[in-house]
């Protein structure tokens, strides 16, 4: 698949999600088979961009490229000035946030509040678009709800705009994340443009990737919550798309081996103090299914250094192993 002038190594991407897909998980991601990874949401207010926060979602140091950037806000100046400063920052790629459902960001009229005003769309996407040299991507859903599903017309505007490539996620902003995304309207959009399409929602193992692409002939898909404490995943579809059978499912000293790797990187990013704790909901995630995972969470999130966490995770894991040999 091509953005622009960049041809990716396969069509698997990382989804932006917000307090997730920071550089460490990025890094991790694109090593286990993502063929590109976008940031997490950076606002357009010029305010919040010296923030830590900021900053940190920004950093795309020692990252495999292309470094895509995501930029969020409903003023069609501040976003071109927030794709400039990205740029100029390192972006290779700007993708602009039209998908988000949270209250707090609809409610300021960005993310996927801004599928109800279509000349607003057009106004953003061509406002961003004429201010950088790069490629510029857009990520919507199908629409504000079921009764107003204008995803094919906002992909339109979109094309003609001059997004060079198009995600969508299969449900409205009303639907936030319940009940099943459908993939009707994704096919739709694909017949009627161009420019790449990637599929996003659900698609959380290799045969479901398959029925997407086969489904919908887009041209990628899209993996977000699916990838959380399973970031192999790329692999796995990736394999599977190629030969058409299953990778077996990683053993549990590879898992913990992957893990410990993702957690030094984590606090290497962010510190002790905050990277003990943006870490904990990574334990949570790789540790889900196991036997005593729960009792293994409760007492892992409360663990305040580096050192104690990483001991209470190598003896869980080690336990784990124990028992499969034994088992065995």
């Amino acid at each position: 698949m091509k953005i622009g002038p960049y041809t990716l190594p396969n069509n698997l991407v990382l989804a932006p999600m917000a307090g997730v897909t920071d550089r460490p998980f990025r890094q991790l991601c694109r090593n286990l088979g993502a063929g590109m990874a976008v940031s997490e949401m950076v606002s357009s207010n010029s305010l919040l961009w010296g923030s830590t926060k900021t900053l940190r979602r920004a950093n795309h140091e020692g990252e495999t490229l292309p470094c895509a950037i995501q930029i969020a806000g409903s003023d069609p100046k501040l976003m071109a000035n927030a794709a400039q400063h990205n740029h100029d920052h390192g972006a290779q790629i700007i993708d602009i946030n039209m998908g988000c459902p949270a209250k707090k960001i609809c409610n300021v009229m960005a993310g996927s509040a801004l599928l109800q005003d279509e000349i607003l769309v057009g106004k953003i996407l061509e406002s961003v678009v004429h201010s950088v040299e790069i490629p510029v991507t857009l990520k919507i859903r199908t629409g504000w709800d079921t009764s107003n599903r204008n995803a094919a017309t906002i992909a339109r505007i979109a094309e003609e705009s001059g997004i060079q490539a198009l995600a969508v996620h299969g449900r409205t902003r009303a639907c936030a994340y319940k009940g099943d995304a459908e993939y009707d309207t994704i096919a739709d959009i694909k017949s009627r443009i161009s420019i790449p399409v990637i599929a996003n929602g659900d698609i959380s193992t290799p045969e479901k990737a398959k029925f997407v692409l086969d489904y919908t002939n887009v041209d990628g898909i899209m993996i977000g919550r699916a990838a959380q404490g399973r970031p192999w995943i790329f692999r796995e579809i990736a394999h599977y798309l190629a030969t058409g059978k299953r990778l077996p499912e990683p053993e549990t000293h590879e898992i913990r081996d992957i893990l410990l790797g993702h957690l030094k990187n984590l606090y290497d990013f962010y510190g002790e103090f905050t990277g003990v704790r943006v870490a904990r909901k990574h334990i949570s995630w790789y540790s889900k299914g196991q036997r005593n995972g729960a009792e293994f969470r409760r007492q892992v999130n409360n663990a305040e250094t580096i050192e104690s966490q990483l001991v209470m995770t190598e003896t869980f894991f080690q336990r784990l192993i124990e028992n499969a040999n034994k088992a065995a």
